[in-house]
């Protein structure tokens, strides 16, 4: 991880904002925000989408982009300005070569003249002239051509090449988390034993164990773990202390004992229990073991 893809983290951190969320902002792909907090450009379309998406993500975070640019300049590749004054170089040399050729071919005729019978002399002058001017077109035609509009459309057909591709990507990733979605098992609480006062239950496919008692009267309850720890012990009353709730994720089994089961209501994760054992039974014990989604 580079110098810039450090400092870049540990902002967004600041900021408290997953890739999740910095990619809602700035609508770069993820894998592209890891890049570039990993300094693996290789895996972006070209050197100015690096410098594009490192502005959006410092401007996403209220850091000064131009601070950026300056600090890592060493560590963020070249964009295409930076390469055009070589470019640039290289034209106005071939320009020079060829306006030196043209001098030549103009000073050419006068000497010839001089040298041969004035009759050779106005015919090879005739014919030198006019190969000279021909070069002199074609030098012209080649310091014209239009080197900027060519690179101009390649640089459009090659956006709009990412562009395609990130739309299929980005289509393709929806998809999975759709079928992710639809494909995730719902909550199941099920009693598998029920004897005299005691019940038992399991929580399948759950993320969280939560348990909330609801009195509609006035009722005596604990809640245990299935060590015989006590997470609570009380009397629950309505116009009182009407509810308890506790977050037993971490544990594997909950025990649960209710003094008047008619006027007290059982939630796991927001889904009413209901009573194996008829409420009429006002005492009790209720056992709910965790079963995690791995096993």
């Amino acid at each position: 991880m580079t110098e810039l893809g450090n400092r870049l983290k540990e902002a967004r951190l600041a900021n408290g904002l997953s890739l999740d969320d910095l990619q809602s902002m700035t609508k770069i792909q993820k894998r592209y925000l890891i890049g570039i907090e990993e300094g693996n450009y290789a895996s972006m379309p070209g050197n100015f989408y690096v410098r594009a998406f490192i502005k959006q993500y410092a401007e996403a975070l209220s850091l000064d982009p131009d601070e950026i640019f300056e600090t890592y300049k060493g560590e963020i590749p070249a964009s295409l300005n930076d390469e055009l004054p070589q470019q640039l170089s290289r034209v106005k040399t071939h320009k020079s070569i060829s306006e030196s050729n043209s001098k030549i071919f103009d000073i050419l005729p006068k000497v010839l003249i001089g040298v041969f019978v004035i009759g050779v002399a106005s015919l090879l002058y005739y014919f030198v002239y006019k190969h000279a001017g021909d070069n002199t077109n074609e030098s012209i035609n080649k310091e014209n051509e239009p080197v900027k509009i060519v690179k101009s459309e390649n640089l459009e057909k090659e956006k709009a090449e990412v562009n395609k591709k990130d739309d299929i990507q980005e289509k393709t990733d929806n998809t999975e988390q759709q079928t992710t979605v639809e494909e995730s098992p719902k909550q199941e609480i099920t009693a598998v034993q029920s004897s005299g006062r005691n019940s038992t239950y399991e929580l399948k496919n759950a993320d969280k164990f939560v348990v909330k008692l609801v009195s509609k009267g006035q009722t005596w309850v604990s809640i245990k773990n299935g060590k015989g720890k006590s997470f609570f012990q009380g009397l629950l009353k309505k116009g009182g202390t009407e509810s308890q709730t506790e977050d037993l994720s971490a544990e594997s089994a909950a025990v649960i004992r209710v003094g008047n089961a008619a006027d007290t209501e059982i939630y796991v994760n927001d889904q009413k229990l209901e009573y194996a054992v008829p409420a009429t039974a006002n005492v009790q014990n209720i056992t709910i073991q965790y079963v995690l989604k791995n096993e």
